[in-house]
């Protein structure tokens, strides 16, 4: 496994680095991928000062400060996402599940409106108010809709789907409802809905960057009970598992990545069902690939989207959200007509 996970991850870091460099030379003005390197290259201590500077000032300006934060932040904000789509998937064993279709990012994006309505995005505890309020307005949401969809202690595939689908509505609606009636803070909460990494700095990516790196560590140190997870909960509980409890830590983390990630780029569908999915498609059921190949992949596919955003009908920009439904909607619909295709055929 240690191979087949080494051999996957430097592909996927390969595809990662070339994406990234690709989307930062990519703009109204155009930089050589090489020049780009260099000036990267350049900022590390010791080893940039033998690099000679060969590049004018706003070159500098543009990748440092305009096109890399907005990047970097894309790359985390869909590791988030992809990496919270695969725990999801996991202890629901369900591969349907997902921030976006179980009406938590919704949740969380109300949270979110609700502080920007009435100006207390700081008014807590400052930069991170935001982030904890969309965190327990994550939580609620969640709790509601497995409540909803649980029949006789069993959560069925097609109950979770609607009530996901009945609570991203009504949250929406409300979320609308803000807006019709906002006069100063329109813009701020249109942003949430439709998604958007624009006017995103430096500052952003701190704020995102460790509930990341903390996500990827406890849910890949859970990949081995997600697998066990994934024989049954009384086949995993006769194995020794403590089902609930691990149950709980997942949701919450996954939950916890949704919200801050809604936090600073608004509600993106659809991440967190395409890119686990491929990667299960491609490597095998085993969380222990699935999960650190959802946070590689996931930061390549929204840095990809984002370029999309940035360049389709350029130079208006398409809101992120837009981007990310039109590629994974039809992705969706395909998994529904496959999983109906099994269920008719385990009955018949």
């Amino acid at each position: 496994m240690s191979k087949k996970l080494a051999g996957y991850g430097l592909l996927c870091s390969i595809i990662l680095l070339l994406t990234l460099l690709i989307c930062v030379g990519t703009g109204p003005v155009s930089l050589p991928i090489g020049q780009i390197a260099r000036i990267l290259l350049r900022q590390i201590p010791i080893l940039g000062q033998g690099i000679s500077i060969d590049w004018s000032p706003s070159s500098e300006q543009i990748v440092l400060n305009v096109r890399l934060p907005r990047i970097v932040l894309g790359m985390l904000v869909g590791a988030s996402l992809a990496l919270a789509g695969a725990a999801f998937q996991g202890v629901l064993r369900n591969p349907l599940a997902d921030p976006f279709t179980l009406g938590v990012s919704s949740g969380s994006s109300l949270g979110a409106a609700v502080l920007i309505f009435f100006g207390w995005q700081y008014s807590l505890i400052g930069a991170l108010t935001l982030p904890a309020v969309a965190f327990f307005s994550g939580v609620i949401t969640l709790w509601i809709v497995l409540w909803l969809a649980k029949e006789k202690g069993k959560i069925p595939t097609e109950s979770l789907i609607l009530s996901g689908v009945v609570m991203q509505s009504f949250l929406g609606a409300v979320v609308a409802f803000l807006t019709a009636m906002s006069k100063k803070t329109i813009n701020e909460i249109l942003y949430w809905t439709l998604g958007s990494l624009s006017l995103r700095g430096w500052s952003y990516t701190a704020i995102l960057f460790p509930y990341v790196i903390v996500g990827l560590v406890v849910l890949w140190s859970y990949a081995r009970r997600l697998n066990l997870l994934a024989l049954g909960e009384r086949e995993a509980s006769h194995s020794g598992l403590d089902v609930e409890r691990t149950k709980f830590i997942v949701l919450v983390v996954a939950t916890l990545l949704t919200a801050t990630a809604v936090s600073v780029s608004g509600v993106i569908g659809f991440v967190g069902l395409v890119v686990p999915h491929m990667i299960r498609m491609v490597t095998g059921p085993d969380y222990r690939l699935i999960v650190p190949l959802s946070a590689i992949c996931g930061g390549i596919f929204m840095m990809w989207s984002d370029l999309a955003a940035r360049m389709v009908l350029a130079p208006t920009e398409i809101p992120l959200g837009i981007i990310t439904a039109f590629l994974g909607a039809p992705f969706f619909a395909y998994l529904l007509c496959r999983n109906k295709k099994q269920r008719m055929g385990v009955n018949s």
